[in-house]
């Protein structure tokens, strides 16, 4: 009796993230003024920000620890697409509403779905080849699961931020009405078409060969599977609200120190992704690299997918500006970017010499970023 009274004390400590975030996010609605003021001065709005970044990347984390444990009960693909919606979810749900609300941010829908493609296949698939690639010199995955996500990735990016740069219905790089309905369609569409295969008709090409589908490296828990649900909701609603409240701070810290304005949509991505990522490379690590070609793949395509669907509609309903085109330095790296992906995945073995190439292009981005 004693045991089960231990984890259940276990259980409910290991939720302090919760009351953390909750904590954090109603001192930043009744301390509007001192943050207000904290605004003009460095140390404060470094302090600030630090606590916000901190508060979102802890419970983060703790959704992701919920989403693992009932991908291990779901099993291969099912579990991994359902650890990708969480997260891409919140990404989606912390854009639209930083957009919606406060000054016209035209631009971080672009610069976050810019950033998670190149933190994910450069930053993050880097760091998990080149581990897994020291570890075990070469890993096996399914040739046909890279294959299927890179097809529906190239198209989606290259018509979300490179074709509205050369569309002649609107000026600069923005698109029509006509033109964000169609393709906001054709976004859902094709995503819906990839849910079928991946977890209906061609189940197979997301799960190595020789693997019984299993998800690696998952947590367990005597917790019930509807309690790590409601805890995926409980989460994510003082999350998306964290980061709402983090954006002026973000702004003026952009501000105050010269950076690009595409820091800002850097900034968020690397926050709702870093938990994921993690999982991933922890599987690359344990020769699971499979699992981690679903995860950070998936989490590619269905930020694309998906985040521009919604803030087509956020842009339509609130008449707020929308720009999606890239600019021609972020056009080539994209580019770049994607080419070099499907030569990485276009053989059945990966290596380290792959993860260091995009790690150098993971650098090549930064650089690019910064130096304005």
């Amino acid at each position: 009796m004693s045991g089960g009274k231990v984890a259940g004390r276990e259980s409910i400590w290991s939720e302090w993230p919760l009351p953390l975030a909750v904590l954090t996010l109603t001192l930043t609605l009744l301390g509007k003024g001192w943050i207000y003021e904290a605004l003009g001065q460095p140390v404060k709005l470094v302090a600030l920000l630090a606590i916000l970044c901190g508060v979102i990347l802890v419970a983060a984390v703790a959704i992701v620890r919920h989403a693992d444990v009932l991908a291990h009960r779901l099993g291969e693909p099912a579990g991994t697409l359902l650890l990708t919606l969480t997260i891409t979810g919140l990404e989606v749900a912390m854009v639209a509403f930083v957009m919606s609300t406060g000054a016209e941010k035209p631009t971080l829908a672009r610069d976050t779905m810019f950033a998670v493609v190149m933190l994910v296949l450069n930053g993050f698939f880097g760091v998990a080849l080149l581990l897994g690639g020291l570890r075990h010199r070469e890993q096996a995955y399914n040739l046909q699961s890279a294959s299927t996500f890179l097809v529906m990735i190239l198209p989606l990016t290259v018509l979300g931020l490179i074709m509205p740069n050369y569309t002649r219905a609107t000026p600069g790089p923005t698109l029509s009405t006509f033109q964000m309905v169609f393709f906001s369609l054709m976004s859902v569409g094709i995503y819906g078409v990839f849910l079928f295969v991946q977890n209906g008709r061609h189940r197979g090409f997301f799960v190595a060969p020789g693997e019984a589908g299993e998800a690696a490296n998952a947590r367990e828990s005597s917790r019930s599977t509807f309690f790590h649900l409601v805890m995926l909701g409980l989460y994510g609603l003082p999350l998306v609200l964290l980061a709402k409240q983090m954006a002026a701070p973000l702004d003026a810290m952009v501000v105050r120190l010269g950076a690009p304005p595409a820091l800002s949509g850097f900034v968020m991505a690397v926050l709702v992704l870093t938990p994921e990522s993690i999982a991933a490379i922890r599987a690359s690590l344990a020769n699971q690299l499979q699992r981690s070609v679903n995860i950070l793949l998936g989490s590619v395509l269905a930020s694309i997918g998906l985040t521009i669907p919604l803030v087509i509609a956020v842009s339509l309903f609130s008449g707020r500006a929308l720009v999606l085109g890239l600019q021609v330095s972020e056009m080539i790296m994209l580019v770049l970017t994607l080419i070099t992906g499907m030569l990485t995945f276009s053989q059945p073995r990966t290596n380290l010499l792959l993860g260091c190439v995009h790690l150098l292009l993971f650098g090549a981005y930064l650089m690019l970023m910064f130096d304005r």
